[in-house]
């Protein structure tokens, strides 16, 4: 129901994806104290302290990822990097090879959005130089970022999953185990099979 109200509102032109967040977040509101009852109203304060702390944390990622973004551009270090790939005669299936290596690395030590801010002005020109189309390129970096998220030492969904459910962290592993590769699977038909990431953009937008 969740996809349903908020993929459905963004697409439907009822809302920004902003305004989807605000919307996503009152709704899991009103399952988690309501339906659920997952949540107390009197336990409303320290989650939103809470909230407000990983909050805080992030956007400081986030500050200082764009400030190394700002240093990468004024030293011209994507282009060098562009023009060496360029010089060794690396190919766009070679370097998706190393993009998928280096953000599933990333993302069992990161959070996705400091992985995307930080890396993402690095390896999009790159990627375009070699004529990766974008959108495919977004596509495959979001898909490392969920693998990402479900990789152990510190993939951030184990630990939500072991909180939720009592479950060791070695037990949601293993259990994550067949759908983390199930996840590997699908990222490297998208990265290799551009046309599974395009079809439907392509179908919009001719």
């Amino acid at each position: 129901m969740t996809i349903v109200i908020v993929i459905g509102g963004i697409y439907g032109g009822i809302f920004t994806p902003t305004e989807a967040a605000a919307v996503a977040a009152m709704w899991a509101f009103f399952i988690s104290v309501f339906v659920y009852k997952d949540i107390k109203l009197g336990e409303l304060y320290n989650t939103a302290l809470d909230s407000a702390k990983t909050t805080a944390m992030i956007m400081f990622i986030i500050a200082n990822a764009m400030l190394f973004a700002h240093f990468l551009t004024i030293e011209n270090i994507p282009q060098g990097i562009t023009s060496a790939l360029i010089e060794a005669n690396v190919d766009k299936y070679m370097f998706l090879l190393m993009v998928n290596v280096l953000l599933i690395l990333a993302g069992s030590f990161m959070e996705p959005s400091a992985i995307i801010m930080i890396m993402v002005p690095l390896l999009l020109p790159v990627a375009v130089a070699l004529g990766i189309d974008p959108i495919h390129f977004g596509i495959v970096i979001t898909i490392n970022m969920e693998l990402g998220m479900v990789s152990p030492p510190v993939g951030l969904n184990l630990f939500v999953t072991s909180g939720l459910t009592g479950m060791s962290i070695k037990d949601v592993i293993v259990a994550a185990f067949p759908w983390t590769m199930t996840i590997l699977a699908g990222l490297l038909l998208v990265t290799y099979i551009p046309e599974i990431a395009l079809w439907l953009p392509n179908l919009m937008y001719g």
